[in-house]
């Protein structure tokens, strides 16, 4: 019997008792008996026929109800023997239609026999047949065993409830489920999410306990830490004292929120011992480079390792910085402190191969990683289950940058605007949904727009995603650009301090993340900035609520609100989780106590 059910759990893509509850039912059959007639409802009676007469293909029947000292009309379309051998003359059945009324007569139009009068029929939307369900969900739901996977005994009768109704009015009001309902449903579907979790995360002896001191380096900086920078590098300095379990860190932190200068905190306080830093691409990983040799003690030997390029020698420098290079070096030193910044952007595999390499049995180097996408506070609950997570939500300054959405009318004004950035030393940069032209996509392509950005403007830069130059041009138009025609190849990365103006084209077609990362590279150092949405639609909510809101973290929100789904952090929890009744844009209270819930027993 248990090996069935396992094979019904496997169809049904769930595992445990908690899952089958939560698969409630779709929709109820009543066929409780009605004690009036009121029409427009539906009527559920016991019925027994008085004549039958065939008119083509249609059956109309006239029946007597008992109960009402009433005839009714009943009309069948497209008939089928099964008509004709149940409905004949001096027979009773229970019957359900809705109620309708011609010229004083009462009417029924298709009307269903029912098998089962005084009833709720559970209906099920499972790959299972209904009949399988039902059987299934009374062979296996009782108040004692929801009782013991957790369930307080008001949650478990709720559940019990919705499986095995005894009225219909216990479970809708207007249509919908009951509030008390679905706040209940939310609720287990948070509860039944961290106890499946639970036990699932593994933890390692670290290789060593780091105590270097970052008192010192953070003095030294010429600006204020952020108090939550501040709050991120006391807790990793907390991980990192413990010998018993080796850091697994998530640090999460919106555009210019100040990650570098925790990376760089973090190499301090892993000396004496060895750090290595891998960035997805050469110009991040260089970039990094600068800002180590810019702000980090002189004494402090720091290598730079990428394919065809290296400064200093990694196999005696202190801390290492690197891009995926770094996977294929097989005399690295020993490291005890692996950082991974766009933690996203790398495979697991790659993240595991850089792990193996400064593994000394089952003792492994502390592991932090680092990612510019922001998520919700609500995520980031839900994904620390597995690892331990740290948000950045603040930045050390406030960027003055204008969001504006703007349409063909308003492309004269925005010429102007470019010439005058221009003339003022500044740089502007024009994202293109594609390299190629397209019949799908009703935008100008990045090809396309080219030649006339080259007509009016000096020193226009292009570059896109499979361009193998892009990182020189990168760099060279920091140099020397005015423009900069790009896809979406510089969300991530590269800072541009003179940038002050970014045009997004078709912007409806990008996510919200996406158009924050471009939005966060302007105005780097403070300067005015403003950002484009630029748009063949008149009105767009999604992209004007994103105009009036500067936070990564509420924009990540946002993006739940208008898509009902969140990005999970790739590589930290089983991506694509969804739920039904959770809503991740405003449960934070019911995750927080569901997660309290579990992890306090």
């Amino acid at each position: 019997m248990q090996n069935d059910h396992n094979e019904l759990f496997r169809k049904l893509h769930i595992s445990n008792l908690l899952d089958l509850a939560l698969l409630i039912p779709s929709r109820y059959n009543d066929t409780t008996l009605s004690r009036g007639l009121v029409l427009g409802n539906l009527l559920t009676a016991e019925a027994s026929v008085n004549s039958v007469q065939k008119h083509g293909n249609k059956l109309q029947v006239l029946f007597y109800l008992p109960a009402f000292g009433r005839k009714v009309s009943a009309t069948f379309f497209h008939v089928t023997p099964y008509h004709f051998a149940t409905f004949i003359p001096n027979t009773t059945h229970f019957i359900q239609g809705k109620l309708s009324e011609y010229q004083g007569f009462l009417q029924l139009s298709q009307p269903k026999k029912i098998s089962k009068p005084n009833c709720i029929i559970p209906k099920y939307k499972t790959i299972l047949k209904n009949s399988e369900m039902k059987e299934l969900i009374s062979s296996m739901l009782f108040r004692e065993k929801l009782i013991n996977e957790g369930l307080t005994p008001n949650e478990a009768d709720t559940l019990l409830m919705l499986h095995f109704p005894s009225d219909i009015r216990q479970i809708y009001e207007q249509k919908n489920l009951k509030s008390h309902i679905i706040q209940t449903l939310k609720t287990l579907e948070a509860f039944n999410h961290f106890k499946k979790l639970q036990g699932k995360r593994v933890d390692f002896p670290a290789t060593v306990s780091l105590d270097g001191d970052e008192k010192m380096f953070i003095d030294s900086l010429p600006f204020k830490l952020t108090n939550e920078q501040l709050k991120t590098i006391k807790e990793i300095k907390s991980d990192f004292a413990n010998i018993h379990k080796a850091a697994k860190r998530m640090i999460v932190g919106d555009v210019g929120s100040g990650k570098t200068i925790v990376i760089l905190a973090s190499a301090m306080m892993a000396l004496p011992r060895k750090s290595v830093l891998m960035a997805p691409t050469s110009l991040l990983a260089f970039q990094l480079f600068e800002e180590a040799q810019k702000y980090m003690p002189k004494e402090i030997k720091i290598a730079l390792v990428m394919q065809g390029k290296m400064i200093g020698d990694y196999k005696e420098a202190d801390f290492i910085i690197g891009t995926h290079a770094l996977l294929y070096k097989d005399d690295l030193p020993k490291i005890d402190l692996i950082m991974i910044d766009e933690q996203h952007r790398f495979g697991t595999a790659q993240r595991h191969t850089l792990e193996k390499l400064s593994s000394r049995g089952k003792a492994k180097a502390h592991m932090l990683q680092f990612s510019a996408t922001p998520i919700p506070r609500t995520q980031a609950m839900m994904d620390s289950a597995l690892i331990d997570i740290s948000l950045i939500t603040t930045t050390p300054f406030d960027k003055n940058i204008t969001t504006n959405f703007i349409s063909k009318e308003d492309f004269t004004s925005l010429l102007s605007h470019i010439q005058e950035e221009i003339q003022a030393n500044h740089q502007v940069l024009i994202i293109y949904p594609l390299v190629e032209q397209s019949e799908q996509i009703p935008y100008q392509s990045l090809a396309e727009a080219r030649g006339f950005w080259e007509k009016i403007f000096d020193n226009v830069f292009v570059t896109h995603g499979k361009d193998r130059d892009k990182e020189k041009i990168l760099l060279d138009f920091r140099e020397q650009g005015n423009i900069l025609l790009a896809t979406t190849v510089v969300e991530v990365g590269i800072s541009l301090p003179r940038l002050t103006m970014v045009i997004v084209v078709g912007a409806e077609r990008l996510g919200l993340a996406t158009l924050h990362q471009l939005r966060g590279r302007v105005g780097r150092l403070g300067l005015k900035s403003w950002c484009y949405l630029y748009s063949h639609n008149k009105t767009n909510e999604r992209l004007e609520s994103f105009a009036k809101t500067m936070s990564g973290f509420e924009i990540a929100k946002l993006d739940l609100q208008f898509r009902n789904s969140g990005d999970i952090l790739e590589g930290t929890i089983q991506s694509g989780q969804k739920f039904k009744w959770l809503d991740m844009a405003t449960d934070e209270k019911i995750i927080s106590e569901a997660k309290e819930r579990v992890y306090s027993s």
